[in-house]
Formats: C-alpha cells, structure tokens, sequence
C-alpha cells in the first residue's frame, strides 16, 4: 500500500501549492479520484472550486473540461451531437465537454433536469448515448460538480437520483486570515495553477485505483457500514434513507483511506471518519424535521453516535 499512499500523496501536496489551508478537502477529493467516483462541492463563490478541479486534473495529466451549466443550456451541449457531413453523405459524431478524464460542471443546478439527466449515464455507466448510439468515455473519468448554496433563484435542485451518484459531497470554507493572506502572495504575480506540474501518470493513478480494492475489510466492518445505511432509513427525522450505492460508496472510500495511511486493512474509524461526507448528501429529511431545521449532516452524526463500534470480540474456550 506503501505504493498507493506514495502516488496520493504526490497528488495532496501538488494541490496544495494551490489551495492552501484545506488539506481535508483535498485528500477526500484525491480519495474520491482513487475510487473513481464523482465529487459535488457546494459552497459559495470564490472560495476555489474550480480552481480545485483544475489543479487535480493538471497534477494526474488528464484531459480537463468545464462546462457552465446555464438554464438555456440543451443535453447535445454537454453528450455531444451528431452532425451531417455533406462531402461523405454521413453523420458525423461531434463529441460534447462530457468526453474528457475529468469534468468540472459549474453550477450545475442552474441548468434545467433534462440537462441535469444528460449527465446520469455518463456518471453510473461511464458512457453516453446519442442518437441510439454508445460512446465509452475516456478512463480515468471523473465529475466534479459545484453548486452555490445560497443564491437559489433560478435553479432547479438536483433530483435524488443524481445527488445519490456523486460519491462525495464537500464544502471548501472560507480560508483563515493568515491562509488568506498567503493566497494574495501567492497570486502577486501569477495565478499559481498556471505553473502547476503533473506529478502522477495516468497509468500510475489507474494502477493505485486497482490496487485500492485489494484493501482487507472484516465483516464486522462492513456489517458497521450495512448498519449506517439501515440506520437513516429507520431515523425518525428522515423521509428517504441512503441507498445500498451509498453503502458501496462509503465501503471503497474506506479502502482507499486505509491506502492512504498505508494500512491494508479498514478499521471502524475510517468509515466513522468518511460517513458524513459520503452518506448525508442521499439522506432526505422529513418535513416535520425540516421544520426545525435539522440537517442531513446531523442525522448522520447522530446515527453515529447511537450506532455501536465493531470491536474486539474475546474468542471463549
């Protein structure tokens, strides 16, 4: 595991000569790169989104897209389209943003759901289609979405099944003074992304997301990560629990957090560590709960508190 640590660390510390003061961000997100999952990132603007997007696929050379999701915006914009050449007589494929390694879409709830849906295959099956046709997308293939929690006129909120294929969901924070301080220098004269270097190749990355899966998990483990996601169906406060895709979520970020700390085994902490991030974005909460304003992230923590440890189990004569 020595070898997969190596290869995320490389990548954490490229970022970071970026985005400064958020390493926690930045090592979920690399973990959401190592298990091939896709990250939503809702937070204000200006706090590095975008630039986060940009720095990840820069420091793993991977191909990078943007796409800035607006209402008026059609699913061709995004799939691709087909196009009539007159000179062979033949349709033509034109691909769309969506066909690259990793994919920034920019507030994406600004644009309408059937924009929004041109995005399900591409994310659950690696693959789009148009016009009955299947274009397999590039590998690795990554999505990091972002969203602005505050200003909600004119948006149209992501529909479950969306939220539930994003791996992760994150927010960025604003920076300390001192951090602060450190990004005005840092920019005095340049935008630091634009000297960033690739530190990973993509056979590198491609190799450490294999081997992240021969990671050890014990079956008290993953009974701790099967009863989380029973837990907030059977909660109180929630009208719609996490689906057995985020089980599976929250099982290979554990991996791959266990790689990361170059175990090759998962404890209990790590998926403790991981649940909020991975499971309270599919969590819906009932209306009465709305009411008092009590937030996915709570019920998971709570769901946590309440939930017992698997632990050492004393082997009787």
């Amino acid at each position: 595991m020595a070898t997969v640590q190596a290869i995320a660390e490389r990548i954490i510390e490229n970022v970071e000569r970026v985005i400064v003061g958020k390493r926690r961000v930045v090592e979920l997100t690399v973990l959401g790169m190592l298990c091939q999952g896709h990250v939503l990132i809702e937070d204000v603007p200006g706090v590095g989104k975008t630039v986060l997007a940009k720095s990840l696929a820069k420091s793993v050379g991977c191909s990078f897209q943007r796409i800035q999701f607006t209402p008026d915006m059609l699913p061709s914009d995004v799939t691709g389209v087909s196009v009539f050449n007159q000179k062979t007589l033949e349709f033509e494929f034109r691909p769309g943003p969506i066909h690259a390694q990793v994919v920034l879409v920019d507030e994406i709830n600004r644009a309408t759901p059937k924009t929004q849906s041109s995005l399900l295959e591409a994310m659950e099956e690696r693959q789009v289609t148009v016009d009955g046709e299947s274009y397999i997308l590039a590998e690795p293939f990554m999505v990091l979405a972002t969203q602005n929690p505050i200003e909600y006129e004119g948006t149209f909120p992501l529909p479950e099944a969306q939220l539930d294929r994003f791996m992760l969901k994150l927010e960025v924070g604003y920076p300390s003074a001192e951090e602060e301080i450190n990004i005005l220098d840092r920019q005095q004269f340049a935008h630091p992304v634009t000297d960033l270097r690739q530190v990973v190749s993509v056979e590198e990355l491609r190799a450490a997301q294999t081997a992240i899966k021969d990671i050890y998990i014990d079956r008290h483990v993953k009974e701790y990560i099967v009863n989380i996601a029973r837990e907030t169906r059977q909660h109180p406060d929630v009208y719609l629990g996490a689906s057995t895709r985020g089980a599976i979520a929250l099982y290979r970020l554990s991996q791959a957090r266990a790689a990361l700390q170059e175990r090759d085994y998962v404890l209990p902490d790590d998926v403790k560590y991981l649940a909020p991030w991975a499971i309270a974005h599919r969590v819906i909460v009932g209306p009465a709960a709305r009411i008092k304003d009590i937030t996915q992230r709570e019920i998971v923590l709570d769901v946590l508190d309440k939930l017992p440890v698997p632990g050492a189990q004393v082997k009787r004569r």
